[in-house]
């Protein structure tokens, strides 16, 4: 209860925990539940990245059955009702999980068909304003998709899932140093790209 009267909402940290213990007692409403909440960023991500719907879709669901398995080790280490449930965040765990399924998916595809995308660095920014003003267009999306993996994913988890840079990070398996760096040449390499859009006749 707060102060004027109002109920406390509940902490998301502790009701993941909470959640993350259902699963671990094998409860299938709980896994409904985090797909109900999280199935809709999570295929935003996991479509951005590979640029394929029924892609997208199998990496959320695999994403969604790794949960359900790691449900007792996460229940284990993050228990509900102790300080350590605070640690556990279900959107980021499942975030990082689609990322670097996608980032699999994407190498495995470059294999088989022998491309190769090489990093690209620039050291001029790219402008936030195009970003926000291209939105999802046809051309940023596959401007996008012609970034390496994980460039292409800290644009993803910045810019369209709007994630801080530490929870975007954390996704990635980063520190923070690492993720801004990896975030600038991304952005570098986007502005490259644009410029040479607007260069083409």
């Amino acid at each position: 209860m707060t102060a004027s009267g109002t109920p406390s909402p509940v902490a998301p940290m502790a009701d993941d925990a909470a959640l993350v213990a259902r699963m671990a007692a094998r409860d299938p409403a709980a896994l409904r539940e985090a797909i109900v909440r999280h199935a809709g960023s999570l295929n935003r991500i996991a479509y951005r990245m590979v640029g394929d719907a029924h892609e997208a879709e199998d990496i959320v669901q695999e994403a969604c059955l790794r949960l359900w398995d790691h449900a007792p080790r996460l229940a284990a280490r993050h228990a509900a009702g102790t300080p350590a449930a605070a640690g556990l965040r279900l959107s980021g765990w499942l975030a990082r999980v689609v990322t670097n399924l996608a980032i699999d998916r994407l190498r495995l595809a470059r294999r088989i068909s022998g491309e190769d995308v090489p990093e690209r660095a620039d050291e001029t920014p790219l402008a936030d304003e195009q970003m926000e003003t291209e939105e999802l267009g046809d051309t940023t999306r596959a401007l996008v998709l012609a970034l390496p993996d994980r460039q292409r994913a800290a644009i993803v988890l910045t810019y369209y899932e709007d994630l801080p840079n530490a929870e975007a990070a954390a996704a990635l398996d980063m520190n923070i140093k690492a993720f801004e760096s990896l975030l600038f040449r991304a952005r570098a390499a986007l502005r490259k790209a644009f410029e040479a859009q607007g260069d083409a006749p």
